[in-house]
């Protein structure tokens, strides 16, 4: 008994890195002879307010000095900028410290592997018959390619002024733009991580079960295509699932569309009557109402791209003892609808004792059917009470008047009243880059 005991981990600490707004988690699991190291995504769109120069080469080598020069498990759950930018070799270089420390094993989604992604214009001249797998396979990863040049095109046109906005709407464009870009250069140092060592390119229903002594690893996300299309696109809404009181935008459309045909009918029915003069004012409206059009079909355009991303993000489910730790990246509903709707998998998810919160606390990311399947919720002071970890910063994404925020405030509410909520935003002084729990193996 003593022998398989110390197969087992003791323990396990996990690190939440304050990347701003971003992912960066390291797990250590605690064996009686060496410990073991999982480092789940490393990336940044904007750094945390007390960060300054060098802040992420730091992070990069506090990693290495806990993992002491060797990580056992590498995952980048999803190709946005603000979960693999550490990765990146160029700029801070900060890549080359994680890949200096060899990972065993690198998992990214089904999605990333090299040789299923041809272009598009090769995969939609494949041969293979419409519908089948092997072909909806290949023109899905063409189009995801083409969504890094469509988002990186709107970036630049509205930091350039060619897309016209408010403040507000110009930083979701550009941010969201930016954060869809291809990362070039981490995909291709995660793919010669891979090499070096073992790549795991994982899809729902994957076990992962050999790669760490005493711990099963479930795969839950991303679906292939092949088991579910839903990851092709995104519910706008979902009242039922999502951390919203009503349908936001589909009022403001409505108004926008009421106004759009109003003013226009009264334009064009009244521009043979009006002098050239008092014709000014109507052109400067349709001028401005275009312009507006403009920003609002971009700013929806890479939000879908962003979502669609999102969808591919790995689910994984850590199993150490009577211990379970959910790390679902950014799934958004669609990858999470497949999960959940396998009875088998809604029975392993009710006792997850730690829940990363996905999407950095987004209001369709963490679906109201799986916070109902945790039977660990409490209130304050419950014993065995659910952990809950969120990475964000607040005024990155979304925005308060649409109820879209993010970290999404009903979201929040609920995580701190049922959970020992933690956020890298209320992080104390003197934790410095790092928030650091350890849970015990029972």
């Amino acid at each position: 008994m003593a022998g398989k005991r110390s197969s087992i981990p003791s323990s396990v600490t996990i690190r939440m890195y304050n990347v701003g707004f971003g992912d960066c988690f390291l797990l250590t699991f605690h064996y009686a002879r060496k410990d073991r190291h999982v480092l789940i995504d490393y990336g940044s769109t904007a750094a945390p307010r007390t960060g300054g120069a060098g802040y992420m080469t730091a992070i990069a080598n506090d990693i290495k000095n806990v993992c002491k020069g060797k990580l056992d498990i590498l995952v980048a759950t999803h190709r946005h900028r603000d979960h693999i930018s550490g990765f990146a070799t160029e700029g801070e270089g900060t890549g080359k410290i994680i890949a200096a420390l060899k990972p065993d094993h690198v998992i990214q989604p089904w999605t990333e592997d090299p040789a299923a992604a041809p272009d598009a214009l090769t995969s939609t001249a494949m041969s293979a018959g419409v519908g089948s797998p092997r072909k909806l396979q290949s023109q899905y990863l063409g189009a995801l390619e083409d969504m890094h040049a469509i988002a990186g095109s709107i970036a630049h046109l509205t930091r350039s002024g060619v897309i016209q906005a408010g403040p507000e709407k110009k930083n979701q464009i550009t941010f969201l733009g930016e954060n869809n870009l291809k990362n070039l250069s981490a995909v291709k140092n995660l793919i010669a991580m891979g090499q070096s060592g073992k790549a795991w390119y994982v899809n729902a229903g994957m076990k992962l079960n050999g790669l760490l002594t005493g711990v099963k690893i479930t795969v839950l996300g991303p679906p292939t295509l092949k088991q579910t299309e839903t990851i092709r696109s995104e519910r706008a809404r979902d009242p039922s699932e999502f951390w919203q009181f009503r349908s936001f935008w589909a009022s403001q459309n409505m108004a926008a569309n009421t106004r759009t045909a109003a003013s226009g009918a009264d334009f064009f029915r009244n521009h043979k009557a009006i002098s050239k003069a008092s014709r000014t004012p109507n052109t400067r409206w349709f001028i401005a109402r275009s312009q507006q059009i403009h920003a609002d079909q971009a700013l929806e355009l890479v939000r879908d791209l962003d979502s669609v991303m999102n969808n591919t993000s790995v689910i994984l489910l850590f199993e150490v003892g009577n211990r379970k730790f959910l790390f679902p990246g950014d799934a958004q509903i669609e990858n999470w609808s497949f999960a959940l709707s396998n009875a088998q998998w809604r029975n392993l998810l009710k006792d997850v004792n730690l829940y990363k919160v996905g999407h950095h606390g987004s209001l369709n990311a963490t679906p109201k059917t799986l916070w109902k399947l945790f039977d660990h919720k409490g209130e304050k002071g419950a014993k065995d009470r659910l952990e809950t970890l969120c990475s964000t910063k607040s005024g990155k994404h979304g925005s308060f008047r649409s109820g879209t925020e993010v970290p999404r405030a009903l979201l929040v509410q609920q995580l701190e009243a049922e959970s020992d909520f933690s956020s890298t935003e209320r992080l104390p002084a003197a934790e410095g880059r790092a928030h650091s729990i350890t849970i015990q193996i029972k």
